[in-house]
C-alpha cells in the first residue's frame, strides 16, 4: 500500500475516533443542553479558524468569493443544519433510535461515492457493504425492536429528521470532496479554517433564535466556572479534537481516498461510539452488540483490502469520467462548470479523494 493511501486511511480513522467522542457529551455536561455545548464548541473552533486565516492572510487574499461561498455552504449543511437535524431527531425519536438510523450514513455514502467514481466493481464492494449493514443491524437490534413496539407518532417526525441528517451528511461529503478535487492547489488547513469559521458564525447567528425558543440553558444557569466547568472543558476539548482535528483529518482523507472507501472507514465511528456509550452506561455489551462491533470492524478491514488490490489499467476516458467532475451540488455557487481535464490524470491509487463534516 502506497504512503498516500495509508495516510488517508489513518486520517479517516482518526476523524471517526474523535467524532465518536460526541456520544458521551450528554453524560458529562450536567444541566446544560447540547445546544449550549454546540455554541461553545463551534464558537471556539470558529475563533481558531479565524485566527489561522489571519496568520495566513497572504494566502487568504488569493481566495475567490466562490471559495468563501462554498465553505460557508459546507459549514451550514455539515455543521448547523446537520446538528439541528440530529438534535431534532433525538428529541422526537430518542437518541437511541436516531443513532440507529444515522448508522445508515456509511452505506449511503459508499453507494453514492461508487456510483460517482466507479472506484471498484460492485461485486467487490458488496461484501464490505453487507458486513457493515449486518454490523449496524446487530449493534442497533434493541433500538429497532423498541421502534417496532411503539405507536408514538412523534417517532415518525424524529425518523424523518434522522433521514434528513443522513441526506445532509452525504451531500456534505460529496460536495466537499468534489470541491477539494477541483482545487488541487488548495491547502487543506486553509479549507478547514474557512469551514470552521463559517460554522462558528452560523452557530452564533442561530443563538438568538434558539434562546428565544428556550433551547439554551446558559442564560438561565449562568456561565460561571463553578457551574459550567464541564461544559467548558468538554466544549474546548472537542472543539480542538473533533471540530479542528477531525475536520482537517477528514479533508486530508478526502484528497487521498475514493469516497466509497472513506465511507467504509467512517463506519468505525459507530464502533468507537458503541464502546464509549457502553463505558458511559457502565456495562458490558450484549451478545448482539459484541457481534455487531466485530462485524463492523470486519467490514472496515475488508473494504481496505478491496481498495488495496493492485489497480487495473484505466484509459483516459475513464480518467476524465472519474476526475473531471465539478463541485457536485455547488456549481450554482460557482457560476460555471469546471472543464474536465483529460491529461495528466492521476492513477486510481493516487487520485485525490470529501470531505465532514
Amino acid at each position: 500500500m502506497d504512503g498516500s493511501r495509508m495516510a488517508g486511511i489513518l486520517a479517516a480513522l482518526f476523524a471517526a475516533f474523535v467524532w465518536s467522542l460526541n456520544f458521551v457529551i450528554p453524560f458529562v455536561i450536567g444541566d446544560y443542553t447540547v445546544f449550549d455545548f454546540a455554541l461553545l464548541r463551534f464558537g471556539i473552533s470558529g475563533l481558531a479558524g479565524l485566527g489561522f486565516l489571519i496568520i495566513k492572510i497572504d494566502a487568504v487574499r488569493q481566495l475567490s468569493p466562490r471559495d468563501w461561498l462554498i465553505t460557508a455552504w459546507l459549514a451550514f449543511i455539515g455543521y448547523v443544519g446537520y446538528f439541528l437535524m440530529v438534535t431534532g431527531a433525538a428529541i422526537y425519536a430518542g437518541p437511541v433510535i436516531a443513532a440507529a438510523l444515522l448508522g445508515l450514513v456509511p452505506i449511503v455514502l459508499a453507494v453514492v461515492g461508487n456510483i460517482r467514481e466507479g472506484s471498484v466493481p460492485w461485486r467487490s464492494l458488496s461484501i464490505p457493504l453487507m458486513l457493515v449493514a449486518l454490523g449496524l443491524l446487530f449493534v442497533n437490534w434493541n433500538n429497532f425492536a423498541a421502534l417496532a413496539a411503539t405507536n408514538d407518532d412523534s417517532l415518525w417526525v424524529g425518523m424523518s429528521l434522522a433521514v434528513g441528517a443522513v441526506a445532509l451528511w452525504t451531500w456534505f461529503a460529496v460536495i466537499n470532496q468534489a470541491a477539494l478535487a477541483n482545487r488541487p492547489g488548495m491547502d487543506s488547513k486553509i479549507w478547514t479554517a474557512l469551514t470552521l469559521f463559517g460554522g462558528g458564525l452560523e452557530m452564533l447567528a442561530f443563538f438568538p433564535v434558539g434562546a428565544a425558543a428556550g433551547l439554551f440553558e446558559l442564560p438561565r444557569l449562568g456561565a460561571s466556572w463553578d457551574r459550567a466547568s464541564n461544559l467548558y472543558l468538554w466544549g474546548g476539548s472537542l472543539a480542538i479534537l473533533a471540530s479542528i482535528g477531525g475536520v482537517w483529518a477528514w479533508n486530508v482523507a478526502a484528497r487521498k481516498l475514493p469516497i466509497s472507501l472513506a465511507a467504509q472507514l467512517i463506519v468505525s465511528e459507530t464502533a468507537f461510539g458503541a464502546v464509549f456509550g457502553l463505558a458511559a452506561y457502565g456495562r458490558w455489551p450484549t451478545l448482539a452488540e459484541a457481534c455487531g462491533i466485530v462485524t463492523l470492524i470486519a467490514g472496515v478491514v475488508s473494504a481496505i483490502h478491496v481498495f488495496h488490490r493492485p489497480p487495473v489499467a484505466v484509459d483516459d476516458v475513464v480518467g476524465v469520467r472519474r476526475t473531471g467532475r465539478g463541485d457536485l451540488g455547488t456549481h450554482f455557487l460557482d457560476g460555471v462548470r469546471p472543464v474536465p481535464k483529460a491529461r495528466n490524470v492521476p492513477s486510481p491509487s493516487s487520485r485525490p479523494g470529501r470531505v465532514h463534516r
